[in-house]
Formats: structure tokens, sequence, C-alpha cells
């Protein structure tokens, strides 16, 4: 990470805005470096994620390696795939999972961040939140990852990896059978290694 990238991680961890999280220990969880080539933008990072200090350091992680088709060392590498969420901070538990990313978090962070990373060529937009902040959706997020194609080569639309959405998968297997493949040869395109499918 540089000095820049470095700077920007203290700014975040200072700021008021974070400074609830900061008390009781948290630290921003994502990983910026500006030689990466892919920008993964989740969610926001769920209590073992936050826990662990590790981005997508729990399941949702684990089925977003095989959907990408890459391994633990390959997601983990920094000058590969660059790992931001649309909050850095636990949100706490609602009633269907993980409280929403704070409204303007990423608006106020992610262009600091992403101009420090001029290498990156495709934006995985992982579920509602990250995909209508970047991209202008279709009817709903179903049709808008239905449609990936539209947005490509920069961006590419899907749902998050939460075992929250092990209903919507089996209603839509068109994703693991079309979606998928398609998201694991765009990211062997960019870093040039995967895992056979």
């Amino acid at each position: 990470m540089n000095e820049e990238l470095e700077m920007i991680r203290f700014q975040i961890a200072a700021h008021d805005m974070n400074k609830s999280f900061r008390d009781i220990g948290y630290v921003p969880v994502f990983v910026a470096d500006e030689r990466a080539r892919i920008a993964v933008i989740g969610h926001a990072p769920g209590l073992m994620a936050q826990t662990r200090r590790l981005a997508w350091g729990d399941l949702s992680g684990e089925r977003l390696k095989y959907w990408m088709g890459v391994s633990e060392e390959t997601f983990r590498d920094p000058s590969k795939i660059a790992l931001i969420p649309m909050d850095f901070y636990y949100q706490g538990k609602g009633k269907t999972g993980d409280l929403p990313p704070r409204k303007g978090f990423a608006a106020y962070w992610h262009p600091k961040l992403l101009a420090q990373m001029p290498r990156v060529e495709l934006y995985i937009l992982t579920g509602h939140f990250a995909v209508s902040h970047y991209v202008d959706m279709k009817q709903n997020l179903t049709e808008t990852v239905r449609n990936f194609d539209l947005y490509l080569p920069t961006y590419f639309p899907i749902v998050h990896p939460s075992p929250i959405n092990n209903r919507w998968l089996a209603k839509n297997r068109w994703f693991t059978d079309h979606v998928v493949p398609a998201l694991q040869a765009r990211v062997s395109e960019i870093i040039g290694d995967s895992l056979p499918h």
C-alpha cells in the first residue's frame, strides 16, 4: 500500500463519523493497493470479518472466491484484488441479516481510494447496495444481474454471496449456470490465473 492509501486509512479511522466504532476497538476493514487489477465492492463487513479484521473472512467470502474462480492466495493478493465494501465497519444485526452500510459513506471514501488504484479494470459489484451505487439498475437486482453483460467490461453486477441468498440461488439457477462462468472467465482474463472449473 502506498503512502497516500495509508494516509486515507488513517483518515478513515480518525474521522468523527467513525468514532463510535473506534471507541469499541473496531478498525476499518478493507484492502486497497495501487497495483490491484480487480476491485470487489461489497456490502459491509459482517461481525466475523470485523472481529478477524479480514475482509470477506466469512462464509460469504468462501462462496465469492468460488464464484470468482480464485484461490485463497489469489483472493488475498492485494496486487491483484482490492476489497472495498460500501462501509468499512460492521453495522450490527437487523431483522433479516446485518444492517445496511451507512448512506453517504461510500460516496465520501470510495473516490479517494479508487483514485489511488488506476490499474483496476473490473469492479465486481456484490449485492443491491454496491450495484445501485455504481450502475443504473434495471427494474430490480435480479434483472440487473441477469443482464450483467450490459455493464461489461468495467462492471460486473452479482447478487451478494451471503447464505441469506440461498433460496434466491435455488430459484434462479441461471445465475450458477451462466453468470458464474462468465464472471470466472472475466476474472481469469484480467489476473491470468484461476482454479480449474
